[in-house]
């Protein structure tokens, strides 16, 4: 399990470390929207692009927006910080989707820096590594969504799920939904290529990940789920010396 650092925004800005790793292993970072919202709001202006402050204008909630603004805020400045760059100096794009090569796949950046970014109610997590990564955190769902979904998972999955007792199953659907979402994201097809066609599992461990990718969870508070997905084709998967815990 993957064990990630804190982002911490003052008045004076960000301090800490840039993102740094092994090859083959992602630096995370974590952003608990509520300690962090009050001074991104504040430096969001400067920071974020035309697009990125209209996206978060069109949210409807409050805490939607304080997610998302974070979130963004702390995606550029640990990206500036990793290029040498001011944050509002960082160009963010997207890749061709490798299943209809339409202008809306993994979202990318210049300077050989690969990063993916995931945020729900309260919490936002980055991932940053030199190859293709792929990151996602929930909280624990309510037991009908998990009633809703599970039968849209491969069917081993949905036959794990199903022989648990009732109380176990929101923590293991959020288990299987953040690792598949994770390894999706990292892939750059997203949802649109179904949630069954890959078996990663509902235990405590994951398993292997699908070919050419290692699936691991991250640790985050309680309440909520997250994992991570980093492509090993052409190299072998991180082992010793990574920032597992």
């Amino acid at each position: 399990m993957y064990q990630p650092d804190v982002f911490a925004l003052a008045e004076d800005g960000y301090r800490g470390p840039a993102p740094d790793w092994r090859p083959g292993s992602p630096a995370l970072w974590l952003v608990d929207v509520e300690r962090t919202a009050a001074h991104a709001a504040r430096t969001a202006p400067a920071i974020l692009d035309a697009e990125e402050r209209a996206r978060a204008a069109r949210l409807v909630s409050a805490a939607d927006r304080d997610c998302y603004t974070a979130a963004h805020v702390a995606l550029r400045v640990l990206l500036g910080a990793r290029q040498g760059v001011s944050p509002a100096a960082v160009r963010l794009t997207r890749e061709r989707c490798p299943s209809c090569g339409g202008p809306h796949g993994r979202p990318a950046t210049g300077g050989g820096t690969h990063f993916s970014l995931s945020h729900t109610r309260g919490l936002a997590l980055l991932a940053f590594a030199d190859v293709p990564v792929g990151v996602d955190v929930e909280r624990l769902p309510e037991a009908r969504i998990v009633s809703e979904i599970a039968g849209q998972l491969h069917p081993a999955e949905s036959a794990e799920l199903a022989a648990l007792p009732e109380e176990e199953r929101p923590a293991a659907f959020a288990r299987v939904w953040t690792r598949k979402e994770a390894y999706l994201k990292g892939e750059g097809t997203g949802l649109v290529g179904g949630l069954d066609r890959e078996y990663v599992g509902t235990g405590p461990e994951p398993l292997p990940g699908p070919g050419g990718w290692a699936v691991t969870d991250v640790a985050v508070p309680a309440g909520y789920a997250a994992a991570v997905a980093v492509s090993t084709a052409g190299r072998p998967a991180a082992h010793g010396g990574d920032r597992r815990k």
